[in-house]
């Protein structure tokens, strides 16, 4: 196997040499680059990455951390934002995904072990990983949450807003008895999505009724029992906005066991429009949060902060956008 000294020696120059030329260095002229870069090629050269990290003085290692991947993060969202970075972060990095709540302490988190790090953030128990992070000064992208700190890269969704445009869409269409089925208490986006309920419905003068408000836990199962003590109140509503699209399949399912139909006896609106919406049974009317397209700028901005090594806060919205489909009609 051809090793960096090997290149060195045919060279005439240091093996540190060899290897900036090799990392394309502004430190080495262009001559020696171009000699040393031919040389390499020849010998069918494969650089060894643990040898590279001691020299540059990196990683290679991107991490990727949710709040908690065994608890709240449904598949779809977990896939959405894994495919977003992966389609960024080039070969030369290695992608190491895992969840806040796998560490008992933050110490195996540090800059020899991190070039960068992007927060999946769902809740503020981040804020310790968040601050250790900051400390450790690893660059840092913080998607999904909006966070105070303004020295911090944030991109995010406007969940409330994408909220109201869902409920305001159903009073629209002449629906007054709307449930919510909320998500996972604690959750930034739990509560920003009842906020955005909460709002349609007071600027719509439609009186707010606890019992339409019922919990889930953003997923299937959660969204089946959420929608069964609905259907099961004296009086039913006539709409209910999930929180996530997972918990409003599990409502459609819980409807159709009761032998009632979508959208004839109850209407049904989701959050985050996952693949498997196009394909339900009515197809779902829901909210567009583009995951994918938020994680893939997220992976952008943190390979830009590793390579600059400047890190310029900023903060950076994304619209979300509500997908009109087959779950909602117009109560008569």
């Amino acid at each position: 196997m051809v090793t960096i000294k090997d290149i060195a020696k045919l060279a005439n120059v240091s093996h540190t040499t060899v290897s900036r030329a090799l990392n394309d260095s502004p430190l080495i002229k262009p001559g020696t680059k171009k000699k040393i870069q031919e040389i390499a090629a020849q010998l069918n050269y494969t650089p060894n990455f643990n040898a590279k990290s001691l020299v540059m003085q990196k990683s290679y290692t991107i991490g990727l951390f949710f709040t908690s991947i065994s608890n709240g993060t449904s598949p779809s969202f977990f896939a959405d934002t894994v495919k977003g970075v992966n389609h960024v972060i080039n070969e030369d990095y290695n992608l190491f995904v895992r969840g806040i709540d796998d560490y008992p302490t933050f110490s195996s988190i540090h800059h020899r072990r991190f070039d960068g790090i992007i927060l999946m953030s769902q809740s503020e128990v981040d804020n310790s990983f968040i601050y250790h992070v900051l400390n450790q000064k690893i660059p840092l992208v913080v998607i999904n949450r909006e966070v105070s700190d303004q020295s911090i890269i944030n991109i995010l969704s406007n969940d409330r807003e994408g909220s109201c445009q869902a409920v305001k869409y159903l009073i629209q269409k002449g629906h007054k008895d709307i449930a919510i089925i909320e998500g996972i208490k604690g959750f930034k986006s739990s509560l920003e999505r009842r906020e955005g309920y909460l709002k349609a419905l007071i600027d719509e003068q439609i009186p707010i009724q606890s019992e339409y408000i019922v919990n889930g836990n953003y997923d299937m199962e959660s969204g089946y029992k959420a929608m069964e003590k609905l259907l099961s109140l004296e009086n039913p509503p006539t709409a209910v906005f999930s929180s996530n699209d997972d918990m409003a399949v599990g409502a459609l399912n819980a409807v159709f066991a009761k032998g009632l139909t979508v959208p004839g006896d109850i209407s049904v609106i989701g959050f985050d429009d996952i693949q498997i919406a196009r394909y339900t049974n009515p197809s779902l009317t829901t909210v567009k949060k583009p995951i994918e397209k938020i994680s893939r700028l997220g992976a952008e901005k943190i390979l830009k902060a590793i390579e600059s090594q400047e890190i310029k806060g900023e903060k950076i919205f994304v619209e979300t956008e509500l997908m009109i489909r087959k779950s909602v009609s117009t109560w008569k």
